[in-house]
């Protein structure tokens, strides 16, 4: 007799990545891609003098933070992104925190990321192309502070 799948658990598969939900402000913001949540740490590598080991011991040092890609797509008036990128003027931008959730069938939180002291570092308007049936996207990247996961 074949497997209906009666029998297996909800956690047994993987989450679905296409539906999720960013906001910032208190605004949601429809984006079409998100990439970049990563966070790491630095290596130290030590070697005191008199260690009789001839090699070096390593040990986590500073965390550093990557760049967050966001791409959506372009709509008639809205210059959310591009406002917000010409606040930078050296080390006055309001950062702001960033909330990316990865939501389930009824719209629910199942993973949530929050970003901290977030500010844009590069706004990319779409390419034009003539002979092009695509939808024009714009990108935005976000350096930032802190990363914190939530499981919902």
């Amino acid at each position: 007799m074949a497997e209906d799948g009666s029998t297996q658990s909800a956690s047994v598969w993987p989450l679905p990545k296409f539906h999720f939900q960013v906001k910032w402000d208190d605004t949601e913001v429809a984006f079409q891609e998100v990439a970049g949540l990563d966070i790491e740490t630095q290596p130290i590598e030590y070697r005191a003098g008199n260690s009789k080991v001839f090699s070096t011991v390593k040990m986590p040092g500073l965390l550093k933070t990557g760049t967050i890609t966001m791409k959506k797509g372009v709509f008639k008036g809205d210059n959310a992104m591009f406002a917000w990128f010409a606040e930078v003027k050296m080390n006055t931008i309001k950062r702001k925190s960033v909330t990316i959730s990865l939501l389930d069938e009824e719209h629910n939180p199942t993973m949530v990321w929050k970003v901290q002291n977030a500010f844009p570092v590069k706004v990319s308007s779409t390419d034009l192309k003539a002979e092009g049936n695509e939808v024009a996207v714009e990108t935005l990247e976000l350096a930032f502070e802190g990363l914190e996961i939530e499981n919902g």
